[in-house]
């Protein structure tokens, strides 16, 4: 064997493995595309479950069927759940109670003053450690 053919030999086998990588490439680009594809599918396929599921209710809830009553019975305790919630939000809310307008600086005041007593209570603290 000469070198030559040894060299066209390499060559050749270099060339294969790159067109075989090339080909893993598209394959494996071709998986991914098909995997997000999926993917979208799954989520059409759960918007159309949660469409029926509201249809459904909007439909039957009042008095579904039996494998139903149970889910229609926890979105229906949940609605009055959310309701009670809602009205209680709007009782707080009242325009009789107005929430306490306090201001920005008042509050930063209030903390830095209390960090300056803090401070000192330290200090003092500190200095009668040192004289025992």
């Amino acid at each position: 064997m000469d070198l030559k053919s040894t060299f066209e030999n390499l060559k050749d086998r270099a060339t294969e493995m790159a067109q075989a990588g090339v080909a893993q490439s598209k394959r494996l680009a071709e998986i991914a595309k098909l995997k997000t594809a999926n993917m979208a599918e799954e989520d059409a396929i759960k918007k159309a479950y949660i469409e029926i599921g509201k249809l459904y209710y909007a439909e039957q809830g009042a008095s579904p069927d039996g494998a139903f009553a149970a889910a229609c019975e926890r979105i229906t305790a949940s609605k009055a759940l959310i309701e009670t919630n809602n009205e209680r939000i709007a009782e707080l809310k009242q325009p009789g109670d107005p929430e306490p307008e306090v201001e920005l600086e008042t509050v930063a005041e209030t903390v830095e003053s209390a960090a300056e007593a803090v401070a000192d209570a330290v200090e003092t603290v500190v200095e009668e450690d040192k004289l025992d």
